[in-house]
């Protein structure tokens, strides 16, 4: 356009970059090149750009947000309004068998680290990049961490030890999980991780303990770290989530609370979706239900049946 401005007319190259459906995947690339180190070798001049950018960018309900640094450069993104957060995960402390044992092994630097691990509770501590996390990040810790050179074998071991975190009283949880690894069987390296029994808070205390001030949703089912910086909470509700007394009497203490949970991890920056139990304990019935969500979710056609089980107990 600056060296050929005959060429195009200017709605004509915004047709072409998708600047019309922004934020449109194409057009998010020409908006983040032009705020690169490789087009602006001047971190005032990249900062002058996106502060421009935005004012533009901010009534469409996108805008460019720092995300890194390359070569002493800040990097930006171009993200939607109400989605995702600018911080990257720090601790991803997930398939716990029970509560984590953490303490801080530097207080000052805010370090921690948990005590417990392998057959207790699983930590990613690899940086989470702009694509979020994949599976094939995932399967590349467990590989190194494991010390597993066979890739398949890693794969149903890894799949394997996040299964076993599951309540063995959740056949929906288990379908879930079942059928997104299944579902994505020939392209699981391309899409995102589904982390179960996930700790996004954590007290030294019980709720009990902590009364009035305690904090709601400590452990969820499953998390996903998408492109964007999103974070989607899934999460399997069954009665305990609003009875008491084992399921015989409604409890509408109990369901405020999580509804208030809720409420605050989507100002934190967290989708959260919630499956009634129900709806996917008959793991048939279920697999229309989570192939149109997850198609959705992730934006791609559902995936076909898979032709070989990932885990023997399929």
């Amino acid at each position: 356009m600056i060296r050929f401005p005959d060429d195009w007319t200017t709605e004509h190259f915004f047709e072409q970059l998708g600047a019309f459906e922004a934020p449109h995947p194409r057009f998010g690339h020409f908006v983040e090149g032009l705020a690169s180190s490789a087009v602006l070798p001047d971190e005032p001049a990249q900062r002058r750009f996106v502060e421009m950018a935005n004012r533009h960018l901010n009534p469409a309900g996108a805008r460019l947000s720092q995300h890194g640094e390359a070569d002493g450069y800040p990097q930006f993104q171009l993200v939607e309004h109400g989605r995702g957060t600018e911080r990257r995960p720090r601790n991803l402390i997930f398939a716990t068998l029970g509560k984590p044992d953490i303490r801080f092994t530097s207080a000052l630097d805010n370090d921690i680290e948990v005590a417990e691990r392998d057959d207790k509770v699983l930590v990613y501590e690899h940086p989470v990049g702009k694509e979020g996390l994949l599976w094939k990040h995932l399967l590349s810790w467990w590989q190194e961490t494991r010390k597993i050179p066979d890739q398949e074998q890693a794969a149903r071991a890894l799949y394997s030890r996040m299964e076993a975190s599951l309540p063995p009283n959740s056949p929906g949880q288990k379908n879930l999980f079942w059928h997104y690894h299944h579902a994505n069987r020939d392209r699981l390296n391309d899409v995102p991780a589904l982390l179960p029994e996930i700790w996004l808070h954590w007290d030294p205390k019980t709720l009990r303990e902590r009364g009035a001030h305690a904090m709601q949703n400590l452990r969820m089912d499953f998390l996903m770290l998408l492109p964007g910086n999103r974070r989607v909470v899934l999460e399997v509700d069954g009665m305990q989530h609003f009875t008491r007394s084992g399921g015989t009497e409604p409890d509408s203490a109990k369901y405020a609370a999580t509804m208030a949970g809720d409420r605050d991890l989507k100002f934190g920056g967290y989708e959260v979706f919630r499956f009634g139990h129900d709806e996917i304990r008959d793991r048939d019935r279920a697999q229309p239900l989570l192939a149109s969500f997850f198609a959705t979710l992730l934006d791609r056609p559902p995936a076909g049946p898979s032709r070989v089980p990932l885990s023997a107990q399929g």
